[in-house]
């Protein structure tokens, strides 16, 4: 309306429909004047051509910049803004203010933009259903723990970027061979068959990393063969190469911690459980893409009947302390098998015994630190041993090892300080040998300490009374009712004799 001033909110308006509309249409929904459109129009007009083209304050690089700084930036391409901020620092001092370490930054930049050596570019990449499954190794950063010990662990990832069907695995110990296999092998038994080409970072287990030519490690050109995939790998040191994980990486571990954060807890019972609530996780996301990998899953190449190996096979001799020694670990195995030749096989989180052909026993993997050694005792395996030396217990070198838990830990070192030394040895092998034929470990060891702490230690007899159920065994009798007329044979002649 005339004589309405026109406020900043309408020319902004104005503005913004001028872009893709006439002066007309724009001044109508900005609700002004053609005539004031067109003043509006011309103000922005001349504010271009009254820009200054001149600077107000002296340039503080000029007396540096094209006779050192472009000359360093020309030479190598990988040298930083801050490199150089340095240099100037500590050897032109009179021609530089280090107050000036912005304006040198922004120069710099804008440099490269307009003058700077080519970049990389990342070229997005079209997956077609059963060609590709991505493997590799990712660190778990969370502090999880296995009752209260921190767990020292990674994941084995896969995925077919087509779908973006995924399989994670807990992986103990490094990038070994055995780990690579087992979860690769289990990934495809997951997805319900192979893909055509399986890629991976360069992993040493698959790769030797030293040579070009023939570089697949005999057991990985085995599973190969085994599976009838294509193995290929990105170029050494060049991770978004395979982007089609990497970025996928950072997801499930972000997934990973988010449900770790809404679970309240860090801490698992044990290995199992934690694994569980890892295949939730990730079972949680394949849910989310079912459509893409039921069309995905069509495409797959079948799987053979049975696995390839996925471990190693080592022999071994059981001590007459009733250990075995593998890989810088001690594990404990039943002393029945004391000088006995077993055969190891080695996965990355078990190891199975086998005598001859004959399987024995399974362990838990265990991993020693870099430089260390570590042991895998179990109580069970040589408490019946024990039982018949149990003075021995006091100064074996397991000793600290055939403490199952925390409990028995408190138990022995009471025992130790308030009975003879004798007595406290006889008394804690009886507790272990008691909780070894009972099966009540936990609910023995609670129900001692229970009773240490109102300074009262139960007799061994009384231990026995509340946990160790003796089953009576009534022996199975047949009675059979003999014939009067039988009995006749017992007297000589018979009745009528």
């Amino acid at each position: 309306m005339p004589g309405t001033r026109i406020t900043d909110q309408q020319v902004k308006k104005y503005m913004t429909h001028r872009k893709r509309n006439s002066q007309v249409v724009a001044a109508a929904k900005a609700g002004i004047s053609e005539r004031s459109a067109r003043r509006i129009d011309k103000q922005q007009q001349d504010k271009k051509l009254t820009q200054r083209q001149w600077r107000t304050r002296q340039d503080p690089l000029e007396s540096i910049w094209d006779s050192i700084v472009v000359p360093k930036l020309q030479a190598d391409s990988e040298i930083t803004a801050v490199g150089i901020f340095d240099y100037l620092c500590e050897h032109h001092t009179d021609k530089f203010k280090p107050s000036s370490r912005r304006t040198l930054e922004r120069r710099i930049r804008k440099w490269r933009s307009l003058h700077g050596a080519s970049k990389d570019v990342v070229f997005i990449q079209t997956h077609e259903y059963g060609v590709l499954g991505i493997a590799d190794f990712t660190h778990v950063k969370s502090p999880v723990t296995i009752a209260g010990e921190r767990l020292k662990h990674m994941l084995f990832h896969y995925r077919m970027p087509a779908s973006g069907w995924a399989y994670a695995q807990v992986i103990y110990g490094g990038e070994s061979f055995a780990a690579f296999s087992d979860g690769l092998q289990n990934a495809f038994r997951a997805a319900g068959g192979v893909p055509q080409e399986i890629r991976t970072d360069s992993l040493s287990a698959a790769y030797r990393n030293h040579s070009d030519a023939d570089d697949l490690t005999e057991r990985f050109n085995e599973l190969v063969k085994h599976y009838g995939f294509k193995p290929s790998r990105n170029n050494r040191g060049v991770a978004h190469e395979n982007g089609a994980i990497e970025g996928p990486h950072g997801h499930a571990k972000s997934q990973v911690e988010q449900a770790l954060k809404i679970r309240g807890s860090h801490d698992f019972k044990s290995r199992e459980a934690y694994e569980t609530f890892v295949d939730h996780v990730i079972a949680r996301r394949n849910r989310r893409i079912n459509d893409k990998f039921v069309l995905e899953q069509r495409q797959l190449q079948a799987l053979p009947r049975t696995m390839s190996v996925n471990y190693t096979e080592h022999y071994v001799t059981v001590s007459r302390t009733s250990t075995i020694a593998l890989k810088r670990v001690t594990y404990s195995v039943p002393s029945r098998l004391v000088g006995s030749r077993l055969l190891v096989r080695l996965y990355d989180s078990r190891l199975e015994l086998f005598y001859g052909t004959d399987f024995v026993l399974e362990l838990e993997r265990v991993y020693a630190a870099k430089g260390a050694r570590a042991r895998s005792v179990n109580y069970q395996h040589l408490i019946d041993a024990l039982a018949k030396k149990p003075r021995a217990f006091r100064n074996s070198q397991l000793r600290d090892d055939l403490l199952p838990d925390d409990n028995y830990k408190a138990i022995w070192k009471y025992v130790d300080e308030a009975l003879p030394a004798d007595k406290a040895s006889y008394y804690m092998v009886k507790v272990l040998h008691l909780a070894k034929q009972s099966g009540c470990e936990r609910q023995l060891g609670r129900y001692i300490v229970a009773s240490i702490t109102q300074r009262q230690l139960p007799a061994i007899r009384e231990c026995e009374e509340r946990f160790l159920v003796i089953e009576p065994r009534t022996p199975n009798l047949t009675v059979k009712q003999h014939s009067l007329s039988s009995y006749s044979s017992m007297i000589p002649g018979g009745l009528n004799g």
